[in-house]
């Protein structure tokens, strides 16, 4: 099984790649389910055909569905929400204490994420595209199943239903699936403008500090190079696709050296003719779930120093990017450009204390004094 997980800024074309991608994948023989958790739902309108909540088939070894997380939480969630404010009750909290406490914000879209987890371990597909919300909804829905059972470990402890037992575990699987990079990889869909090297590197360093590995990144609607044109076209598109090639050059000195490129289309692509056309000229012959070749660095590597341990953290970082680093118990908290993480440091790391940090083209590297208490 493979999830392939499509996202970036609202508008970019990410819906038309993940299309696309999933009809190259049906034609070189791969059974495969393309996913909406986008609210936008416009996957259908890719396809040029309805869409609803349960798969329906689009080609021979091609289905798509549009998840719909507002049923999923009015069909699914006030089972378990009347479970937990039971157990909070019991724990001494008054009814309307039980209430608020119940009501989580983004429960809606962990449903969602839940729901593409279930059609991966039910269904009959090899490979599943994603269709994402726009960056910033994708990066709270991948933090999700992590917030979610720090949050029942924090506040109910053991004394919790079968129930609520039963949604940690599942918490912890899905985490430990997307967080699987031979299963489960990112593809960001980006559009040559100069604001889009900012947020690239700041959705890169959120999905790595995640441990969610990113596969490849795609340049969409990339202006047709205009030749011999001449007169206002060709003039304006030659400055377009010029300041184009300024931010594609730019992204290369940044350190994203593999990114495909898709040209711009005259037509919106509707339909699996026009889908295959742009999944031709994104993969050619190439397998689409290669990504771009580069190979996946762990997280966390921990390495014996004279004095301790080096810990590297493999986030890609810019100069100007502000982090700040601290110990909580056991863990390591980490804040890149405003996105934090609680990571649990290894066993042979919690009775040291940090000493230093520094960055290099690799990540962060953080010094720990050895055996010398915490700090």
């Amino acid at each position: 099984m493979r999830i392939l997980l499509f996202t970036g800024k609202g508008g970019v074309g990410k819906t038309t790649l993940a299309a696309a991608t999933g009809a190259a994948l049906a034609a070189r023989g791969r059974k495969t389910l393309v996913v909406s958790t986008d609210p936008a739902h416009s996957l259908g309108d890719a396809f040029g055909r309805g869409l609803g909540a349960e798969p329906s088939e689009v080609d021979a070894l091609l289905s798509a569905v549009q998840i719909d997380s507002r049923t999923l939480v009015d069909t699914t969630w006030h089972r378990l929400r009347a479970e937990v404010q039971s157990v909070l009750s019991g724990a001494g909290l008054d009814t309307l204490d039980a209430e608020e406490l119940t009501v989580l914000p983004g429960v809606d879209e962990l449903l969602a994420l839940t729901e593409v987890r279930r059609l991966a371990e039910d269904g009959p597909w090899e490979t599943i595209v994603v269709d994402c919300g726009p960056t910033a909804e994708t990066l709270r829905l991948l933090a999700l199943p992590e917030a979610f059972s720090g949050y029942l470990t924090r506040v109910f402890g053991r004394r919790v239903s079968d129930s609520v037992r039963r949604l940690g575990v599942h918490l912890d699987a899905l985490r430990a699936l997307l967080t699987e990079p031979s299963v489960t990889t990112v593809r960001l869909v980006l559009t040559p403008e100069r604001v889009v090297v900012a947020e690239a590197r700041r959705t890169l360093s959120s999905l790595a500090l995640r441990g969610i590995a990113v596969d490849g990144l795609i340049a969409n609607r990339l202006m047709p190079a205009p030749g011999f044109w001449r007169g206002g076209a060709g003039s304006w598109l030659r400055t377009r696709r010029a300041q184009q090639d300024a931010v594609l050059a730019e992204l290369s000195a940044a350190g994203f050296t593999a990114v495909s490129r898709v040209e711009h289309r005259a037509v919106e692509p509707v339909g699996l003719p026009a889908l295959l056309e742009i999944a031709a000229g994104l993969y050619g012959d190439g397998d689409p779930l290669a990504g771009d070749g580069t190979p996946v660095t762990p997280l966390l590597r921990v390495r014996p120093a004279p004095d301790g341990y080096t810990l590297r953290i493999a986030i890609p970082l810019a100069r100007d990017t502000e982090v700040d680093l601290a110990r909580v118990d056991d863990d390591l908290a980490i804040t890149v450009d405003g996105f934090r993480r609680l990571i649990a440091l290894p066993e042979s790391l919690r009775p040291c204390r940090i000493t230093g940090a520094e960055s290099d083209a690799d990540g962060l590297v953080v010094n720990l004094a050895g055996n010398r208490g915490r700090g």
